[in-house]
């Protein structure tokens, strides 16, 4: 399908977090300084399109972290409580921007779209591609709909679920290793393939939800490896993780030592979800002998595609949801491969998912 904007105005949210797009020359390297309005005088506008900038903070996107993300989640559904806003543009850095897309993705209930964009060239550079970035990013915000969070980067239109950073400096930096994009933007038009599969969206976190107020349930990533154990994920847990994302070799395996932990640790009431290192395929109950079998006996939830950065997203917001703890294993399910029957998904309260699914 093929999107052309009408002649109506479009009134477009820009909102600035930092990143390479927001990065000037420090004399020893480069960081995020630069506001959003800087940011959007590099870029020329879509025509039609009028954009108001909301600068909610400027950070390097390594030092991303979850409050951050809880407050960007925020000023999106913020920004689109104003029925005449038509779509929001959120400039992010590109080291964390597929957790951060995705966890809004995640929560985003609104035919409106949300689109990420960046850069791999920091502000001002002479072959910088933030400003082409930014406005394709408005022109993709500026036409689609029921289509979810977006990314958009080097002229393609990306779902946010599964889409990761690939390329540590080159300017195709993301991509979904397991599946396509989704089209692609250039020339005023915005082409859409397929729609993205995605669970209905969770309700906004309450003010008062576990978490919300006083410290984030802490996540965890850990990485097997060869001669691996189960000394960090104890650790993980000793240190007060309420979830953990075990990165498993091949489809999803480790070691019986490390199954026997998941065990204990689900037993804790702690989450545990299941990924791999490999870049791309699902993960897959096929080995035991410590492998997937035996890691989903003890209770760990496979991530389907998803990798790692994104599972812990799916972690944290299940944590955050108004579920008991008996209920999040199925919901974190629901999350990473899509609503069962045996546990609906949550739906948000008072609204209606009109987005392909």
């Amino acid at each position: 399908m093929q999107w052309t904007r009408d002649d109506r105005p479009r009134r477009i949210t820009l909102i600035s977090t930092g990143g390479t797009i927001a990065s000037r020359w420090q004399g020893t390297g480069y960081a995020a300084d630069a506001s959003g309005d800087d940011v959007l005088a590099t870029s020329p506008l879509p025509e039609g399109v009028t954009v108001e900038v909301v600068d909610l903070f400027n950070v390097n996107s390594s030092r991303m972290t979850s409050a951050r993300q809880v407050t960007l989640l925020r000023a999106v559904h913020a920004a689109l409580a104003d029925p005449g806003v038509d779509g929001v543009v959120v400039t992010h850095g590109t080291d964390t921007l597929e957790e951060s897309a995705f966890f809004l993705d995640l929560h985003h209930c609104d035919p409106r779209p949300v689109v990420f964009t960046g850069a791999q060239r920091p502000l001002g550079t002479g072959d910088g591609d933030g400003p082409g970035n930014v406005y394709d990013a408005l022109q993709v915000a500026a036409s689609v709909r029921d289509l979810g969070v977006l990314v958009v980067f080097d002229g393609l239109v990306h779902a946010a679920r599964g889409t990761v950073k690939t390329q540590t400096l080159a300017a195709d930096a993301f991509a979904d290793p397991s599946e396509h994009s989704l089209g692609k933007v250039g020339f005023g038009t915005v082409d859409i393939r397929r729609r993205p599969d995605r669970p209905t969206p969770l309700p906004l976190p309450a003010a008062g939800a576990p978490g919300i107020i006083g410290a984030l349930p802490r996540v965890d990533l850990v990485m097997h490896h060869s001669d691996g154990d189960a000394l960090f994920l104890n650790t993980s847990v000793a240190a007060g993780a309420q979830g953990v994302v075990l990165v498993g070799t091949g489809a999803g395996n480790a070691t019986p030592e490390i199954a026997e932990a998941v065990g204990e640790a689900v037993a804790q009431g702690v989450l545990v979800a299941l990924s791999t290192r490999v870049p791309a395929g699902p993960v897959a109950e096929i080995y035991t002998g410590g492998g997937a079998v035996d890691l989903v006996a003890a209770g760990a939830v496979p991530t389907g595609t998803l990798r790692a950065g994104q599972a812990r997203m799916a972690v944290l917001a299940t944590l955050l949801s108004d579920v008991t703890p008996e209920r999040r294993p199925a919901l974190l399910h629901g999350l990473l491969n899509g609503p069962t029957r045996a546990e609906p998904a949550l739906t948000a309260a008072g609204s209606r998912f009109s987005g392909g699914s």
